[in-house]
């Protein structure tokens, strides 16, 4: 009965071992499914904005621009666009280009053959994704001072409604060194635009910057001390994300500056916020000046003790202390190696060089051959004089210094009293700024063909959004309808990064190898073949028991016997369940008498079974069966 069940339980964990295969596979390929997902994904998402950049709820006008698709392009029905709401200034450039000012005047602190504004300006289309009828301010020279600057339509009074300042940029040659960004002028009665110049005054500046590897976004605005009447620039901290890209990938892209009443601010790109804060927390430096500061008519007093360790002053030099030992000495047990060549010298004079033919002694002196090592020192331990090595000294201990310890005159470091601040102020509303009456580009460029567009300035948020729907939307349109496939894309991006290359060729060799594991059909075990041998019974005669008893102990034939048996698997459980417990019994009782005899007639029932067992295969199955269960 035992090994029935041996035999049972190792088929079981056979065909557990089956599944457990199967589900090995199906996780391959389930893994495979996720990196090919989410090489597809990053492709995609690698023109994507950082993560952390919180996105605005785009305007769903923005999608719907007339646009007729034809077979061979994309052709788009261009609209100046219109405001809806209350403006403080529009400007699309699709017209005559009036009210707009080019400055007369000259930089100050610069020499003269670049201080004049001297930068040249034209109204035309973009280079690429070009949507006709729609035309921008470009600034179009290198190395020159750029002024342009036109009125607002009204002013606009820092109240008690947000102000938003929107307009689009493209950087169609990219940038090396120059800035696109934008200046509100302070309105005054002495305002001439004639003039305008780094110096006239604003309120606010706004827009991108870049000159090297530094890539910026300014809002800095200009606070007014109430105490003194002084103007001070305070400036917005860097946005955290990376806006390389925003530079580089010569794309129209959407500036927008928001500042609500409530003191905070919003930068976005593309709609994107990138930056936000508050006046009063998020400037640098801070509007508002501490209320304390150090006193500058304090001083230190002479006898301030600042230092928390001192040498210990009753400290005593030891006896034993050498202080002329030196760290290095030479090793008194080192022995010059065998063959060592004392005589011969390291460097030699070239025996193949010769005096060139110019060489003039007068004016060159002797010449002499060039020193070349010398060949017999390549095969010796060393050539010259021979010195011993050098070791350190073990009775070196250096300068005596005192040990240090704990100052009991420590005083702490020395820091001057706080004082009030007599310049303190706060200033706890500094959104009311000084009014706008003017708008402004004061550039400096070592890059052409800058291309501004579609300035809007409004305090309704569905007005900006409305007009960059119109504008901007558009041009967004016509770019990803003009965009390479994703093949191009992915050859730009591995040019770019080479690496990619790699990535690219494990994603497609992939598939293959999932394809070659599940299509592929597998070797067949030697399990397999076990389980699936035919059932074959054979007559035992006298002459082949004893081999037979040998083979039993195999595996091979308890499987046989195990397929052969399972018709009279009830009855012959029951007779065996009860030999078992039988001989259970006889092992309990201990009586080694009694084993002796069950052994001895159990042989000799085994001799009679087996010759009766010659006749007949059924014989022989029983005698197998019986003679089985007495062995165990």
């Amino acid at each position: 009965m035992k090994w029935k069940r041996q035999e049972f339980w190792k088929g079981a964990v056979w065909k557990v071992l089956q599944i457990t295969r199967m589900h090995f596979r199906w996780d391959w390929l389930c893994l495979g499914v996720l990196i090919i997902s989410s090489v597809t994904a990053e492709v995609e998402n690698e023109e994507t904005l950082d993560a952390d950049v919180e996105v605005e709820d785009f305007d769903k006008q923005s999608q719907e621009a007339d646009v007729d698709i034809d077979k061979s392009s994309l052709e788009v029905v261009y609209q100046t666009p219109k405001p809806t709401g209350e403006v403080y200034f529009t400007e699309t450039f699709d017209g005559v280009l009036a009210g707009w000012v080019l400055s007369k005047t000259k930089k100050e602190d610069t020499d003269d053959n670049i201080a004049k504004y001297d930068g040249r300006w034209e109204v035309e289309e973009l280079k690429e994704n070009t949507v006709p009828g729609d035309r921008g301010l470009v600034l179009k020279s290198v190395a020159k001072h750029h002024a342009i600057s036109a009125m607002l339509t009204k002013a606009f009074i820092f109240d008690n409604k947000p102000l938003i300042v929107q307009y689009e940029v493209n950087f169609q040659e990219g940038i090396d060194c120059g800035g696109a960004y934008i200046k509100l002028l302070s309105s005054s009665d002495d305002l001439n635009l004639e003039y305008f110049f780094d110096k006239t005054p604003y309120t606010i500046m706004f827009g991108p910057d870049k000159c090297g590897e530094d890539y910026k976004l300014h809002f800095i605005f200009r606070h007014k001390n109430p105490k003194t009447g002084e103007y001070d620039e305070k400036h917005a901290k860097r946005p955290d994300i990376d806006l390389k890209k925003f530079y580089l990938d010569k794309k129209t892209h959407l500036y927008t500056l928001v500042l609500k009443p409530d003191d905070t601010f919003e930068m976005l790109i593309d709609q994107s916020v990138v930056s936000k804060g508050s006046l009063l927390e998020d400037m640098v430096p801070p509007v508002n000046p501490p209320k304390e500061i150090e006193d500058p008519n304090d001083k230190k007093p002479d006898g301030w003790d600042e230092r928390p360790k001192i040498p210990d002053p009753d400290a005593v030099k030891p006896d034993d202390w050498d202080e002329d030992e030196p760290s290095k000495i030479e090793d008194p047990d080192a022995v010059k190696p065998e063959g060592w060549l004392d005589d011969e010298p390291q460097y030699v004079s070239d025996p193949n060089a010769k005096k060139p033919k110019d060489w003039d002694e007068e004016m060159d002196g002797e010449w002499e051959a060039p020193q070349i090592p010398n060949p017999k020192c390549e095969t010796a331990p060393g050539c010259g004089h021979w010195v011993r090595p050098m070791k350190n000294n073990p009775n070196y201990k250096g300068k005596w210094k005192a040990p240090m310890i704990d100052n009991p005159n420590y005083q702490g470091i020395w820091s001057p009293r706080k004082i009030l601040n007599p310049d303190y102020f706060e200033d706890l509303h500094p959104f009311k700024m000084t009014t706008v009456n003017a708008i402004g580009l004061e550039l400096w460029s070592m890059t052409s063909d800058i291309y501004f567009d579609n300035f809007i300035i409004c305090s309704e948020k569905e007005v900006a959004d409305r007009w960059a729907a119109d504008g901007w939307g558009l041009k967004k349109l016509v770019a990803s309808a003009n965009e390479p496939g994703m093949f191009s894309q992915l050859v730009t991006a591995a040019e770019d990064h080479p690496w990619l290359w790699v990535l690219y060729i494990l994603t497609l060799a992939l598939p293959v190898g999932l394809g070659v594991l599940f299509c592929w059909p597998a070797k067949k075990t030697d399990e397999d073949i076990d389980f699936k041998k035919p059932d074959i019974s054979k007559p035992i005669t006298k002459g082949e028991l004893k081999p037979e008893r040998e083979e039993l102990e195999d595996d091979e034939i308890e499987l046989e016997e195990e397929k052969e048996n399972e018709e009279d698997e009830g009855e012959s459980g029951e007779d065996i369940d009860d030999d078992d417990k039988e001989e259970e019994n006889e092992v309990a009782d201990g009586s080694q008498e009694e084993g002796d005899k069950s052994n001895k007639s159990g042989s000799e029932d085994e001799m009679k079974e087996a010759d009766e067992g010659t006749g007949s295969g059924d014989g022989r199955l029983k005698s197998v069966r019986k003679r089985r269960v007495r062995k165990d």
